[in-house]
């Protein structure tokens, strides 16, 4: 299994893009920085994502992906929950700011929606997938994805603390998990993560299951990643484990 991040920041600029990341080249998780960070050659590879929730950093490319498929004559197949699908039909697919490819072409719509049921293992393009409830500010799910050789990828998206119930679910060798703000920081971030919030749910991983996966970080504020960083190794070096920031361009094999 090979995972490209794509995007690795909450904030966007000339060096940094939103959520999400590709899996083998063929499944993408999240449509922050999709279209940004593939080419048009790269995008037609992809065969389904994976979104999960409906904040705009997470689902952003959704309509700008579905124009470059549509002019291509080919098809997509999105994956989520019924309140994202319920967003993208009210707001960016509903024929007034860009046309609908839920429904066009007639007869073959451009966007194939499939609803998930959380905690319901699902077979997606080969892969074992297990959408399972996270802490966030509105209903959100993280995706456990496993490839056909046994590699197990647990990408949490946007989350915040509390997440005992849902590592009794997932058994990853790699977790991809949100660190937007340091702990330092003044304001809180409800429904997100910083190092000190990372440390407590790591602690409890381990105290669940027994061992720690590799960890990568994304979703960092651009203007805080200095101290985040920082804050990051001297988690790690305390856990004894692998926490790795994420980047863009970053590519990770299991």
């Amino acid at each position: 299994m090979n995972i490209r991040i794509l995007g690795a920041h909450n904030r966007e600029s000339q060096n940094t893009r939103l959520s999400s990341l590709v899996v083998d080249d063929v499944l993408a998780l999240d449509a922050g920085g999709l279209t940004s960070g593939l080419s048009l050659a790269a995008q037609q590879k992809l065969k389904a994502f994976l979104l999960s929730h409906h904040h705009y950093d997470h689902i952003r490319d959704v309509p700008a992906l579905a124009m470059n498929f549509y002019l291509a004559e080919t098809n997509i197949n999105i994956y989520s929950t019924a309140t994202v699908f319920d967003v993208l039909t009210n707001y960016l697919f509903d024929g007034k700011i860009y046309p609908n490819f839920l429904e066009r072409p007639q007869g073959n719509p451009t966007i194939k929606f499939t609803v998930l049921e959380t905690l319901k293992p699902e077979v997606i393009e080969g892969y074992g997938v297990l959408a399972v409830p996270v802490k966030h500010s509105v209903p959100s799910v993280g995706y456990q994805v496993s490839s056909p050789d046994g590699k197990v990828l647990f990408y949490a998206a946007d989350t915040g603390p509390g997440l005992a119930d849902c590592w009794r679910r997932v058994n990853p060798q790699l977790l991809i998990i949100e660190v937007t703000a340091s702990a330092g920081y003044q304001d809180p971030v409800p429904g997100h993560l910083n190092p000190a919030l990372l440390r407590q749910e790591l602690v409890t991983f381990r105290e669940m299951k027994g061992f720690l996966p590799v960890v990568i970080t994304v979703h960092m504020d651009p203007e805080q990643e200095t101290e985040i960083k920082a804050e990051l190794a001297d988690v790690a070096e305390e856990l004894n484990c692998q926490i790795t920031p994420g980047y863009e361009g970053m590519l990770v094999s299991l």
